[in-house]
Parts: C-alpha cells; structure tokens; sequence
C-alpha cells in the first residue's frame, strides 16, 4: 500500500482543512466565520463533512481511508446508526462501509451540554475495485464529525480536473437529515445527476441568515449558487416580518459584493405541515420521545407579523421579484415544486420535518432538473 498525502486537491466541498496533530478535519466555514459564531450547534454542524469527499484518478484495487470520527450520541433519543462512507467509482455508487472506533460525543438535547469519551482512529477499506483506471470518490459521513487520518492505496492517485462548481446553502434538510448515506442526500445527488462539484454549506438548524454565512457565500468560488431560507428562521422563531425581508435583502447584498453575475438561485421552504401556518418555535414531541421515535413539532400562536412557511414563501417570492429589475440572473424556486403536498401525503416525513431516503431522491432529481442545467452558467 502507498500511503497517499492528504492534500487540498484531493478534498472537494470543504472550504478549509483544519492540520491537527493526527491530520486534516475538513470544515464548511472559515475560520473568520468560526470566531464569530456562538452557537455550539453550528459548531457542530459545519464540522460535520456533508458534501466533503476525496476524489482522485487512480488505477488501485484497494483503497483504505483511516479517520477518528466523533459519534453524537442523545441521551433521551434512540441510538444514532453509525456514519456512513460511500464509496462512488465514475458517478456510480459502489460501496458503503462504515469506521469503527473514534470518540463518544453525549449529549443533552435539553439543554446542548455534552461530554466526550475520547477513542481511537479506525480504517474503512474497500477492495475489488479493479486495475484499470477510474474517477474515485470517498464521501465522508455527512452527520458525524471526521477527521483525516491517512490515505492509502496500492497504486498511485492524482486529483481530478476541477468541474463547475454549485454552491448550495441551506437548512438541515440539505445537511442530509434522514438521508441514508452521504452520496445519497439530495444535494449529493442532484449535483452525481448534473455533472458538478458540489459545495455543500447546509447546516442543520442554522440556516438563519447569519452575515459571516453570507460572508462564506462570497468568497467562495462557484458557477451557480442556490440558498435555501426560510424553514430555520420560522422554527427557531428568529425574527419577525419586519426584520426577515431586510435580512434577506442583506444577505443577498453580501453574495452579489463577490458574484455579481453569477446565477444565484432563492429557494423557499419545502413543505412541512406542521410549521404551514403555526409559527415556531420548534420542539420535540416529548409524547413520541417517551416511546423511543424521535417527532417534531410547531408550538407557536399565530399572530401579527409571525412567520409560518406560507408567509415566507410569499415574501421571498416579492423580494426576487423586486430584485430582478436589476438583478437579472437571480431567480426564485418555490420549494413546493421540489416537495409538495401530493409528495406529503405519498413520501410523508417521518419525524414530521425532515424527507425520508425517497424523498431525498426525489428532491435531488428535480433540483437537477429545474436548476443543475446551467449550459451558459
């Protein structure tokens, strides 16, 4: 085996690699936008490699990845199964495998504290693959956090020559919150079907608008650019209408100071029942926890400029409008086009936010579809 240099070239999606003592840890924001952050669960969030995969060109037979990963674990909630490697040879998913080993993270859902058990780095290898040569990508768990260790094959790798990159930004639902595997949620697989570099800086329960998140946007690289708002904002209970259109408008701002023509994609909410017309904040469905399922639910009143998802997609649908008068390569997409109410009620959610596997899959079909065919992007 010939141990392969972790370098930037080799790492797509992530923004910054992080050198640690033992390797690499891939992150989704900077290091500026780290130090402006206080929340622990965004912390948690952008360190979580969703989108982040080593892809290279190689003729090996063998491939071993060693990683020490961090494995949340809920104290109220049922076990979390293990993270996922998907292993994807020329854009077609060929094995999944999982780490052993690495630190226990506890947590306490009420109230966010937590405590680590610290463990030790494991291999996932994947064998069989053939000596001729092939495009390789190693997808890292989107919801656990990793860090890189070593890589290793039996014959020598190369980058792979860069292709046009989609940036995407969004809630936990683009994380890849009860998708199957990371090469599976519908991100991953609205970019496998188009033929592009995803950038993926969707982050569960905080897609809100955050200034250093616009920042990121910015000064990130990309041939198209999506962001998906509303959903966070309506179940953290954020801000009211007065407050939501200018921010939005702001955040905006920021990503056309460093893409002034580059094509830039608003997508509302998709559909959730339980916040279309309750406002938040979000909580758990302490009824369903007390029988092991985990379930969501919306505890807000309604009242004078309360957001729902009804209210946000009507606003953001006016402020695109408004903005195209001089913004012409900005565009909207409701999310109900991606999953709608007749997808409810076939591909329901499961713990009443978040889309199963198949609605992933759905989801990342149409996106492609509707947005990913950019020829002239």
């Amino acid at each position: 085996m010939i141990d392969v240099p972790l370098t930037a070239d080799l790492v797509r999606g992530a923004l910054e690699l992080e050198r640690t003592e033992r390797g690499l840890v891939p992150h989704r924001l900077p290091a500026r936008a780290r130090a402006q952050n206080t929340d622990p669960r965004l912390a948690m969030a952008e360190a979580q490699p969703a989108g982040v995969r080593l892809r290279f060109r190689t003729r090996a037979d063998v491939v071993e990845l060693e990683t020490l990963r961090t494995k949340q674990v809920y104290a109220g909630a049922p076990p979390r199964p293990d993270g996922v490697y998907d292993l994807v040879v020329d854009g077609a998913l060929t094995a999944q495998a999982s780490v052993p080993g690495g630190h226990t993270l506890d947590v306490e859902m009420a109230t966010g504290a937590s405590s680590l058990t610290p463990g030790s780095p494991g291999v996932v290898r994947f064998a069989g693959l053939g000596g001729q040569s092939k495009d390789v990508e190693l997808w890292l768990p989107h919801n656990e956090l990793t860090e890189l260790v070593a890589l290793r094959a039996d014959a020598p790798v190369e980058p792979v020559p860069g292709r046009r990159v989609w940036l995407h930004h969004g809630s936990s639902i683009s994380h890849g919150s009860n998708a199957a595997s990371p090469a599976t949620t519908w991100p991953a697989l609205a970019a496998t079907a188009a033929g592009v570099d995803l950038v993926n800086l969707g982050f569960s329960g905080n897609a809100l608008l955050d200034p250093f998140t616009a920042r990121a946007l910015r000064d990130t690289p990309a041939d198209l650019i999506s962001v998906k708002l509303g959903i966070n904002v309506v179940n953290a209970d954020l801000m009211r209408l007065r407050a939501f259109g200018p921010a939005v408008h702001g955040f905006l701002d920021t990503i056309r100071d460093g893409h002034p023509d580059t094509p830039l994609v608003v997508v509302s909410p998709l559909y959730c029942p339980i916040h279309e017309r309750t406002p938040g904040p979000g909580d758990f469905d302490h009824a369903a926890l007390a029988r092991g399922e985990v379930r969501f639910r919306a505890t807000g009143e309604p009242g004078p400029g309360k957001l729902t998802l009804e209210v946000i997609r009507e606003e953001l649908a006016r402020i695109v409008t408004q903005r195209q008068a001089s913004d012409p390569r900005l565009s909207y997409l409701d999310g109900l086009a991606l999953y709608g109410p007749e997808d409810f009620a076939e591909l329901p959610l499961p713990d009443d936010l978040h889309p199963c596997p198949a609605a992933h899959r759905r989801i990342g079909a149409r996106f492609a579809s509707l947005v990913l065919d950019f020829k002239e992007a």
